[in-house]
C-alpha cells in the first residue's frame, strides 16, 4: 500500500520535565523547560505540543509525572535535574521504575560528550528507557550541556566531532510505533537506515 504524506511532518507531543527542588519552589527561575523547548523547537520540523512540568527532587513524583505523559501520549519525553550522585538526585531511579525497556547507550554516549569538557562527567547517571510507545531520557541540568548532550561536537568547519544522542531519537520513536521526526539537518541530521526513509515530499 503506497502512502503519500503530503499535509507536512507528523505532529508530535513531546513531555519536558524540569526536576528541581529549588526552582519549583521559586527559590530561583528554571531554566531547564525554555533550554529543552528552545533547542527542541530549532532541531525538529514536526509542529510540536510541548508538555512542561517543573518539579521537586521526589522520587514517587518523578515517577508518577513520567507515567502520566506517556499515558497522555508522549512520544519523546526529556527530563533534566538529578542525575548527580547527591543524595537528592533520583532522577535515574525514578527513570528506571517506569521502563519497560532500558536504552543504556544513550547514557554512554552523553557521557562521552560532556567527558570532552570536564573530569566529572563520569558522575552523571542518565539513563534512557522505553515505556510503552514512549522513549524518555535524562539530560543534564545545564542548558548549555542539554545543547551539547543533543546536538553532539562540531569541528570548526561545521563537521561532526562526536555525534550528539538525538541524532538517533528519531529512528527509535520510529522503531517503538511514534510518529517519523524530522530534523533540521544545520542543528541535528538525524541518522535513519536507507529502508526506514521516507519519500523526500
Amino acid at each position: 500500500m503506497n502512502e503519500t504524506h503530503t499535509t507536512g511532518p507528523d505532529p508530535v507531543r513531546i513531555g519536558i520535565v524540569s526536576i528541581s527542588d529549588r526552582a519549583s519552589t521559586g527559590v530561583y527561575e528554571d531554566k531547564g523547560l525554555p533550554a529543552l523547548q528552545e533547542w527542541l523547537g530549532r532541531a525538529l520540523q514536526n509542529p510540536i505540543t510541548f508538555e512542561p512540568r517543573l518539579i521537586p527532587d521526589e522520587q514517587a513524583r518523578i515517577s508518577a509525572t513520567l507515567i502520566e505523559l506517556v499515558d497522555a501520549g508522549c512520544s519523546l519525553v526529556l527530563t533534566t535535574g538529578g542525575t548527580g550522585p547527591a543524595l537528592r538526585d533520583v532522577t535515574p531511579e525514578a527513570t528506571l521504575a517506569v521502563a519497560h525497556k532500558e536504552m543504556p547507550g544513550f547514557g554512554e554516549q552523553m557521557r562521552q560528550i560532556s567527558l570532552a569538557f570536564v573530569p566529572t562527567a563520569i558522575l552523571s547517571r542518565q539513563v534512557a528507557v522505553v515505556r510503552d510507545q514512549s522513549l524518555i531520557i535524562n539530560l543534564p541540568g545545564q542548558p548549555k550541556a542539554i545543547a551539547e548532550t543533543l546536538e553532539g561536537l562540531k569541528n570548526a568547519d561545521g563537521t561532526q566531532r562526536i555525534n550528539g544522542i538525538f541524532a538517533a531519537v528519531p529512528y527509535c520513536i520510529d522503531l517503538i510505533g511514534g510518529p517519523y521526526l524530522e530534523t533540521h539537518d544545520a542543528v541535528c541530521k538525524a541518522f535513519r537506515p536507507k529502508s526506514a526513509l521516507r519519500p523526500a515530499r
